[in-house]
């Protein structure tokens, strides 16, 4: 079962690095959305100083989700999915691995990057550290809830909006304490711990429940 696994964890890097891989969509759509950012507000460098961790929160959102529509869908289309279903290999297992390399593949790069793109909101150097700190904590709680909408839409025809609806009200808490750890981290009324360990705990209730959510959704596709 490990070697299984561990086969299913590269062919998902791969698949996702790939060109026109979710991950590597994702990662453009990041910079592109950092980036264009500085041009519509304006020159006002208190004012992106101000908003920019909450704009890095929002393009890594949507840069999280723009990938997970396709964790299931090829899947689904070439027929492998039928094989995970039926595998010996415990399907909860299988969702949390494809999550794991599609974390790796999008949303450790966006956490790389976001200390460089912050520099370009005029942020502080505790505000960029606790930007990158805040997203290590929370875009696994992104991922693992995406997977539920990636399978409660698998096989369905433009399946991404319909995810994009079910799942975004989902991740208000994420967003919401994820950018208050972000700007805590630079000052404010809120101790920067309190929202960060309240990121970690949304991280690892989404980790162990949302596996089961998914594969419960992928098997009741079938029934």
């Amino acid at each position: 079962m490990q070697s299984a696994l561990s086969a299913l964890f590269w062919r998902e890097l791969q698949l996702a690095r790939s060109v026109g891989g979710g991950g590597a969509m994702g990662v453009v759509f990041f910079l592109i959305l950092v980036s264009l950012t500085p041009f519509a507000i304006g020159p006002d460098l208190n004012l992106l100083s101000r908003i920019g961790p909450a704009i890095l929160w929002i393009a890594a959102l949507l840069a999280t989700l723009l990938g997970l529509d396709r964790l299931f869908q090829s899947d689904a289309d070439d027929g492998s999915l039928d094989l995970l279903l039926t595998a010996a290999t415990p399907l909860e297992l299988v969702v949390l691995v494809k999550c794991v390399a599609h974390w790796i593949a999008t949303a450790l790069p966006l956490i790389v990057a976001s200390p460089l793109l912050g520099l370009t909101l005029a942020m502080e150097p505790a505000s960029l550290a606790g930007i990158s700190l805040s997203l290590l904590a929370g875009t696994p709680a992104l991922t693992m809830l995406g997977a539920i909408g990636a399978a409660l839409t698998a096989g369905l025809r433009r399946g991404g909006l319909l995810m994009a609806v079910l799942i975004l009200p989902l991740t208000t808490p994420v967003l919401i304490f994820g950018v208050s750890a972000a700007t805590a981290a630079s000052g404010g009324t809120v101790p920067f711990h309190i929202p960060i360990l309240i990121l970690c705990g949304l991280s690892l209730a989404a980790v162990a429940g949302a596996p089961f959510a998914a594969a419960a959704a992928l098997r009741s596709r079938d029934a």
